[in-house]
């Protein structure tokens, strides 16, 4: 199962609507589990997002962002645009999806 859910669409004035939602546990290293230990941190860190291999978005996260975020916004582009969206945690993961845009 993929751990990204992405969209992207055209909307009015050039503009493209991108949504994307993540699955990912977001621990901040700070809860216990029921046993009483400390349940490690485990978050996304970057968030990169390229059009036809051109950088539109990036953002740094930490421990405070909850379970299985949500991220929209737009960008200037076109229909076609090859649209993709790479995470990276602070374990060394990484998932990426990839569409283009309708």
């Amino acid at each position: 199962m993929a751990s990204v859910k992405l969209k992207a669409k055209s909307i009015d004035g050039g503009l493209i609507e991108v949504k994307a939602l993540m699955t990912h546990p977001m621990e901040t290293g700070l809860r216990k589990d029921s046993s009483g230990a400390v349940v490690p941190a485990h978050y996304i860190t970057e968030v990169v997002v390229t059009a036809n291999d051109k950088e539109v978005m990036k953002t740094s996260w930490g421990g405070s962002v909850s379970k299985n975020p949500y991220l929209s916004f737009n960008y200037k582009g076109a229909v076609g645009d090859k649209l993709k969206l790479t995470w990276k945690d602070n374990k060394d993961g990484t998932d990426t999806a990839e569409v283009t845009v309708e």
